[in-house]
């Protein structure tokens, strides 16, 4: 074998070596031999994580994720440490978080059993369902009332699939519409054309903190098919997850953690100013003791 061929050959190993030991590496031995960390965000996912007024992240998750990186600093004793961000979409966010681009999400990715094959979650911080947006004075206040009515969902969302086999199992025969958007959907009900709007319940909180008159509008029923979001790790990094899941404890023992939800559910919210009005759900209320990272079927 001639010198140059051996000569490339061992230089395509080594970084082949490197780039399996930084794939095998944990999170805190990563960020501490690095001295930096990126922490992904994404720039419409209200109140979770989202661009604020000055084009920065802000949000819920956001916040948390901040606890989160002091948390790391004291871990790998790099109160140098410098913070990256990176924006990710709900296409990207998978692979970058498993090639090493991010080293964390807080947003509101769903913690499901088919996501869970290829990243890991911690404590589930957020529970949705679908609900319905209705005119506040509508006769609709619970899944029972629909029959025979007009409801709509937005086309190529689960949640017109889960109305469509409700409707179904239990025989109530009201009419599903589809429509382009979540926006469509809720000027259906505004119209008066849709009795009710099925979707996730804090999706249709936003649609109607951002109505022109909110008061107009109410979200009601039983939440059906509830899903929990939760922060993203990489699979296979006990240490990592460990320092999420304790930073999260502390936050839901102290009392800090319903601060923040208040926050940013319950209080104005920039940019503009709008209150999502959105009750902390059941599910999070006693996920606040099970500290749980159950992930959706």
């Amino acid at each position: 074998m001639r010198p140059s061929i051996r000569t490339g050959l061992a230089a395509l190993a080594a970084l082949s070596c490197a780039a399996v030991s930084a794939q095998t590496a944990g999170t805190l031995d990563k960020v501490k031999a690095s001295g930096s960390m990126t922490v992904a965000y994404r720039e419409a996912s209200i109140p979770f994580s989202y661009l604020g007024a000055d084009a920065q992240p802000v949000g819920f998750g956001w916040e948390i994720c901040g606890k989160v990186v002091d948390a790391v600093k004291k871990a790998t004793g790099r109160a140098d440490l410098k913070l990256a961000t990176q924006a990710v979409t709900s296409q990207n966010r998978i692979p970058l978080l498993q090639n090493g681009t991010i080293d964390i999400e807080c947003g509101s990715t769903t913690n499901n059993s088919e996501r869970g094959k290829q990243v890991a979650f911690a404590t589930n911080y957020f529970y949705t369902g679908t609900r319905f947006l209705v005119k506040a004075d509508s006769p609709v206040k619970s899944i029972a009332d629909l029959k025979g009515k007009k409801v709509v969902s937005t086309t190529g969302t689960t949640n017109y699939q889960i109305l469509r086999k409700l409707n179904a199992d239990r025989a109530l025969d009201f009419e599903l519409l589809s429509a382009k958007d979540h926006a469509e959907s809720a000027l259906l009900v505004q119209a008066g054309r849709a009795d009710a709007f099925g979707m996730d319940d804090i999706l249709l909180y936003g649609l109607r903190a951002s109505a022109q008159n909110p008061a107009e509008l109410a979200v009601v029923g039983e939440a059906i098919q509830v899903e929990p979001y939760a922060i993203m790790i990489r699979k296979d990094d006990p240490a990592f997850k460990k320092l999420v899941d304790d930073t999260l404890a502390g936050l839901m023992k102290s009392g800090e953690f319903e601060a923040l939800y208040k926050k940013w559910f319950q209080s104005p919210i920039p940019p503009k100013g709008i209150n999502l009005n959105a009750p902390m759900s059941q599910e999070l209320k006693d996920n606040l003791k099970a500290l749980s990272d159950k992930p959706a079927t």
